[in-house]
């Protein structure tokens, strides 16, 4: 059966009841990270020679389009959503509970597999042809920037049981504590100058994004209380980047040591504030609208290989620029940020659409067939263990890329670490004792 047929007959079997809205906006903020990423990468041949160069160093006035493009708040936030809901139902039964972070994980963790190996056997033939190793260090980090968040939001995950009890005990007061916290942490670390500080707020920027998700999910929000978080998150932003001097990107620009995203500031923290009231705003009419067959069944499409589209979508840059040079670099000529450029962008965002299907064919199924929940988990110890192995790997590959340039070719520690942790975190290692 087509892949939409079988879409729609999903489509017709989903209770109304479901928040259709929250499927939409994670994969609708995916598929604004993978735009993002197409339009700002600029890989051009001036002179025979590959360059990768971005948009918003080389015209600044596109990083307001980040305000748009960086959309990783919204995926916490429906994270935040999706979280409580499934373990507000897991943790009534002890089979369930016992499963849920193996369910969780597997989805998160599986594509991640395809993707290291690839790359890990990419950087090894590299290094036996004699390439340079700066070249396959640089193209390997651009390919596996997707893991940095995902590594970020598996933390995230794991801390589930705890942040929404405490949730449940204080509600948007959580928001607030975390909120207050990382002020603190860019105060002493941006204005005083203790710029390792900084680190600290991946864990309240974060946390806090996700906990307005859980607000979401108990359905309580008000036009009063949603019209604040606009208010607050606008103001916020306006004295961050307009009296404090923060970036006006919202995404990391080549050449400039102050990043809002690496390590967080509460920049992110406000313009996640305001894209979320929007999404609030918005739920009930999107919710009614997706009630319809054929766009529903899009976002059923698109979201059984979500994961994949994240994962790939950078290394098809690559692929496409790579083929491009081996071409005599055709299509690749035209200088970023002129108009011809900008002209072109089109044809080059469908040209990575077509690049990246067949990548979704080839590794889509590790991404399908990692949604089995059953009662077989590996428990909460084991898959914490096995997700933090996996990604402190993860962690290692976004800073330093797959290629070390010295044998075996390849960063084999990170990648160990990866397949090791994704075991682990999924995978039973001991079977039940008998019940004879």
């Amino acid at each position: 059966m087509p892949i939409f047929e079988k879409a729609r007959e999903a489509a017709r079997l989903t209770p109304d009841s479901r928040n259709r809205a929250a499927d939409f906006y994670r994969t609708l903020a995916i598929c604004f990270v993978v735009l993002g990423h197409w339009m700002l990468v600029a890989p051009y041949i001036p002179k025979g020679e590959l360059e990768l160069r971005n948009i918003l160093s080389l015209q600044p006035g596109t990083q307001y389009l980040t305000w748009l493009f960086q959309v990783m708040p919204v995926f916490f936030f429906v994270g935040g959503y999706s979280n409580a809901a499934s373990w507000s139902s897991a943790r009534r039964s002890p089979e369930k509970r016992q499963s849920w972070a193996t369910g969780r994980l597997q989805r998160l963790l599986q594509p991640v597999i395809p993707l290291v190996v690839i790359w890990a056997l990419a950087a090894a033939i590299a290094f036996q042809l004699g390439v340079d190793p700066e070249l396959a260090k640089s193209a390997s980090r651009a390919a596996l920037i997707p893991v940095w968040f995902l590594a970020v939001y598996i933390m995230v995950t794991l801390v589930v049981p705890v942040s929404l009890a405490i949730w449940e005990k204080i509600g948007l007061w959580s928001v607030a504590v975390l909120a207050v916290l990382a002020v603190v942490v860019d105060l002493v670390g941006v204005g005083l100058g203790q710029t390792w500080l900084r680190w600290a707020n991946y864990a309240p920027v974060w946390l806090a994004v996700h906990q307005l998700g859980y607000w979401w999910q108990r359905g309580d929000q008000g036009a009063g209380r949603i019209g604040l978080l606009f208010v607050t998150g606008a103001v916020w932003l306006w004295v961050l980047v307009g009296y404090a001097g923060y970036p006006i990107s919202m995404v990391s620009v080549p050449g400039e040591e102050f990043s809002n995203t690496r390590p967080p500031t509460t920049a992110m923290l406000a313009i996640g504030a305001v894209q979320i009231s929007f999404l609030l705003l918005l739920s009930n009419p999107v919710n009614v609208w997706l009630q319809r067959e054929t766009p529903w069944s899009t976002v059923i499409v698109v979201a059984q290989r979500i994961m994949s589209i994240y994962l790939w979508h950078l290394t098809v840059v690559i692929v496409v620029a790579g083929l491009s040079l081996a071409l005599g670099g055709i299509g690749l000529g035209v200088e970023p940020g002129t108009m011809a450029w900008w002209l072109y962008r089109p044809a080059w965002v469908a040209v990575l659409i077509v690049g990246l299907i067949p990548f979704l064919g080839l590794f889509g199924r590790f991404e399908s067939g990692s949604r089995l929940t059953t009662e077989d988990g590996v428990g909460m110890a084991q898959a914490s263990l096995g997700a933090a192995v996996a990604c402190v790997g993860l962690t290692i590959l976004a800073l330093k890329g797959v290629s070390l340039g010295d044998f075996p070719g390849f960063n084999w520690v990170a990648c160990i670490l990866i397949v090791l942790g994704v075991i682990l975190a999924t995978q039973r290692i001991s079977s039940r004792p008998s019940s004879d």
